[in-house]
Order: C-alpha cells, then sequence, then structure tokens
C-alpha cells in the first residue's frame, strides 16, 4: 500500500477570500484514493480542518521532513511543500490552478495544470488580488490516475 502526504491548503489571505490556488475537489480525490487502498496522511494548521483520520496539524519544518521522507509521495496545492521536498529530493504530485507550473514547479514532481487559459496575467501580484475559480482545476480522476501512474 503507497503513503501519500497531502497539504490540501495555502496560505490563508488577509482579506479572508478562498485562496485561489486551494483544490476545490479534495472530498472526491480523497474518497478515490482509500477506495484503491492508499494510505494518506494530511498536514496543515489546525484550524484548516481534518480531511482525513490522519491529521497532523501544527508541525515543525523538522516533522514535516521526517514524514515527506517516511511516504511514497506527496499531493499538494502550489504551497511551500513542494518546495521543501524539492530540497530533500522528494517527488509528488501538485496541483496548479492560476500559478504556472514552468515559474512555481520543480520538474521532478507531476505539475498538473488544466489550462494555461487559466493562469493569471500577473504571476507575481499579490493573491488578494486574484479571484478563486473553481473551473480551474482538474477533475479528481485525472489526479487519480497521475497516483497509479506515479513511480
Amino acid at each position: 500500500m503507497k503513503r501519500i502526504l497531502i497539504s490540501p491548503y495555502s496560505q490563508y489571505l488577509r482579506n479572508d477570500k478562498r485562496n485561489p490556488k486551494n483544490y476545490p475537489h479534495w472530498a472526491e480525490l480523497l474518497n478515490l484514493l482509500q477506495d484503491e487502498g492508499y494510505s494518506i496522511t494530511q498536514i496543515g494548521l489546525f484550524n484548516e480542518g481534518a480531511l482525513v483520520r490522519d491529521f497532523r496539524a501544527d508541525l515543525t519544518f523538522k516533522e514535516i521532513k521526517r514524514l515527506l521522507n517516511e511516504v511514497d509521495l506527496f499531493i499538494s496545492v502550489d504551497t511551500f511543500l513542494p518546495h521543501l521536498a524539492h530540497t530533500l529530493g522528494k517527488r509528488g504530485i501538485v496541483i496548479f490552478a492560476v500559478s504556472d507550473p514552468n515559474i512555481f514547479g520543480y520538474s521532478e514532481n507531476i505539475n498538473i495544470l488544466k489550462d494555461r487559459k487559466y493562469l493569471r496575467e500577473k504571476q507575481f501580484d499579490y493573491w488578494e488580488n486574484c479571484e478563486f475559480n473553481p473551473e480551474s482545476f482538474v477533475e479528481p480522476e485525472v489526479v487519480l490516475e497521475h497516483v497509479k501512474a506515479f513511480r
């Protein structure tokens, strides 16, 4: 059984709007992964809420590094986790929507982008200036196929 570490959320925005990088289909994706027999651990902030039974909140970088080394792969939105994993040589799957994986992704990862037409015009602008668009994300079945093919 493959062990997967997920980091489902990016930082909270100062204007309290939904972060446009946050994947809206986690519940469906996690159901698909669990039906396939994957073991899933979630990391995040305490107030984000657990999506799976094994939720580890408010971990230190040292604890996250240890977890990354224990799992087979990670799945994350465009957040700090892919950058940390890159420093450790750990590969995973990153779900992009409006940020450009050619700028913010790493070649060792599977960087999933639905369509470049959804990329925001100013890639280095404040996230508060970008609206959440659920249409900009791939369907959960697309992510599952990449997980199954992950080597």
